[in-house]
């Protein structure tokens, strides 16, 4: 098993009279009009098959010797990826089988994992339903970025974003005085796309760029309460 790099030269080992079997992955299929290309197609038997079906269908490319002391290239065209093989021939020495592992591809899917569990996960534990209140409204500009709504449980406000935004996409966020006309700097945290402030308020903007071009977005609780 060979780890798959693009671009790589494998060394293929073959025997007279037997079969190597070259796996790909599965649910990997040949493409174009000649997907499976040798130097040497006199001396070499080559063909193809294919195990499983759907998904786990898998492609197997049958490499046989006509004679010993030979070597040529194989390339093969999937609709994955390309690969590069060199193959030699001996009396006795083979490779039954050959296939790949792909590290890349191990590595999107293990990232796909973590972002699905992550998103599954409650946005805070410990939060009491039965407090949720739905108190806030969502006023000014229309960026990109503006929450969609905005929520507390008592003790901390959650501020819903459009999904697929960035940590580094969200605007800070500043709690504004009762006079409207003083703001104070506020810490939170992000989870998913929310982001959790450990404090209540009673009016807050979001504000990202500066001048002319700054954007503002206010969330205003609605209740008429004291911010705590």
């Amino acid at each position: 098993v060979y780890p798959f790099t693009q671009g790589a030269l494998y060394q293929v080992y073959t025997a007279v009279g037997q079969i190597t079997d070259i796996a790909l992955q599965p649910g990997e299929q040949l493409v174009g009009s000649g997907p499976v290309a040798a130097g040497d197609t006199v001396r070499w038997i080559i063909g193809d098959t294919q195990s499983g079906s759907g998904a786990a269908s898998q492609v197997h490319i049958l490499v046989k010797p006509t004679r010993a002391d030979l070597m040529t290239n194989l390339v093969i065209n999937t609709n994955l990826r390309t690969y590069h093989m060199e193959l030699r021939s001996t009396e006795r020495t083979y490779m039954a089988s050959v296939s790949w592992q792909y590290p890349q591809d191990e590595l999107i899917a293990l990232r796909r994992q973590n972002a699905e569990a992550e998103a599954t996960q409650p946005v805070a534990t410990g939060v009491d339903l039965s407090r949720i209140n739905f108190r806030y409204e969502v006023t000014g500009d229309r960026a990109a970025w503006r929450p969609l709504r905005a929520y507390d449980d008592g003790r901390q406000v959650f501020i819903e974003f459009p999904r697929g935004i960035g940590q580094g996409e969200m605007p800070p966020l500043f709690v504004v005085g009762a006079e409207g006309t003083t703001s104070e700097l506020v810490n939170y945290r992000v989870r998913n796309n929310y982001m959790i402030v450990d404090r209540l308020f009673a009016a807050a903007e979001l504000r990202f760029g500066s001048g002319d071009t700054q954007k503002r977005v206010r969330i205003t609780r609605t209740d008429g309460r004291p911010a705590s």
